[in-house]
């Protein structure tokens, strides 16, 4: 841990991946944190997520690049094919020696990642089934409500609690989500019950009819588990939850006419979980006072780009390096200085995912390249100039 001049003492609201992660970034900048989590227990469901070169190079420097070596795969290439005769539209080279962009692309369960995450931070620093209800702000403290009744305060709270974020509800008021006329369907084959189809160690999206008609597939669970993402236009369902369970006729159907291997991979993908996919806008401000948003609290996007985690993850990074060697009276600008470095990058990757196209595979460079240990921050009061680490200290 790098202890600085300063020490925080910062709460965190929500214990996923970008609260996890977060609490890691800012203890090895020598911060105190305490995260509260409406959960009882620390489990993720879904299925599985991409972890590019972006957060991998974050993680790497939390010290979590063995474990994401221990169960992720690492692709060879991501490929972009065509629904009718599966042709090849796109191609990206990944985890060649060295790799190309500098840190290795992962595929894991979203359990896996989060276990790995947990088991870095402290369990004395989580307390579960106890969420943020309510902020009041003064001068020089934060103070929370928690679910229980109990109220604790802070120098600063991060709302990392995810899509439906109270946090961010309570600062800035409720936002309004609209439904993409889409859904999608997640569903994990155990490999073996694969193994004549073929598949390759790849991540590869089939693009149908249209672009929101597509399906991706790639290994997870150290190559044990395939896990399938297919996404379906639809305008009769709009439940936005992460557990409603799909019907498996209705995903087989929709993908009966791709080309082989995609409507056997479907047919044995069992029950799949379902949800309504939902856009949002850009939000207009993530911090005020001692308050700031991170992760799906401020951008959630569709999963187009497979850059949810990841940007929730660079996130900690740079927040984490905005708050070093600040003291408590440097906070507010702090904050103002992690909005200012973060929101065009997430706000271009927000909206870029709801129109991903195999036109648009040349952002996955720039996407990937980026580096939020050492990208520089942006001064708040002039977005043209840049400032140092350090800088921000009052």
């Amino acid at each position: 841990m790098s202890h600085t001049s300063a020490q925080l003492d910062v709460i965190i609201a929500g214990a996923g991946i970008g609260g996890l992660a977060t609490a890691l970034a800012l203890r090895q900048h020598g911060h105190r944190v305490r995260i509260y989590e409406r959960a009882t227990e620390l489990t993720e469901v879904g299925a599985g997520l991409q972890v590019s070169p972006n957060s991998t190079r974050v993680l790497d420097s939390l010290g979590l690049g063995s474990g994401l070596a221990r169960t992720g795969v690492r692709p060879v290439r991501l490929e972009s094919r065509d629904w009718q005769d599966g042709r090849l539209l796109g191609v990206h080279a990944m985890n060649t020696d060295p790799p190309q962009y500098g840190a290795y692309h992962y595929l894991i369960h979203r359990a896996e990642l989060l276990d790995i995450l947990t088991e870095a931070v402290p369990s004395q620093l989580v307390h579960l089934g106890r969420a943020v209800t309510d902020v009041v702000r003064n001068d020089d403290r934060v103070t929370v409500r928690l679910s229980d009744g109990e109220t604790v305060s802070g120098d600063l709270l991060i709302g990392a609690d995810g899509i439906h974020s109270t946090v961010s509800t309570v600062m800035f008021g409720t936002s309004r989500p609209r439904f993409s006329g889409t859904v999608a369907y997640r569903a994990l084959l155990p490999a073996h019950e694969a193994e004549d189809l073929k598949l390759e160690n790849t991540s590869t999206k089939w693009w149908g009819p249209v672009v929101e008609h597509h399906l991706v597939h790639y290994f997870v669970n150290s190559g044990s588990t395939v896990n399938i993402i297919a996404v379906v236009p639809e305008d009769d369902w709009q439940t936005e939850s992460w557990t409603a369970q799909g019907e498996p006729d209705d995903l087989a159907n929709a993908f009966k006419d791709y080309a082989w291997p995609i409507p056997d991979l479907v047919k044995r993908a069992g029950t799949p979980l379902k949800w309504a996919l939902h856009e949002r806008d850009p939000l207009q401000r993530w911090c005020t006072g001692r308050v700031a948003l991170l992760g799906d609290a401020c951008h959630p996007m569709v999963p187009f780009l497979a850059q949810g985690s990841a940007m929730a993850i660079e996130d900690a990074a740079v927040l984490a390096r905005c708050l070093d060697q600040v003291s408590r009276v440097g906070v507010e600008r702090a904050l103002q200085t992690y909005e200012a470095t973060r929101k065009a990058r997430t706000s271009r990757i927000q909206q870029g995912a709801r129109v991903d196209t195999p036109e648009t595979w040349k952002l996955r460079d720039w996407i990937y390249e980026y580096d939020a240990t050492s990208t520089p921050l942006i001064d708040p009061t002039n977005t043209l100039s840049t400032i140092t680490d350090g800088d921000t200290a009052t």
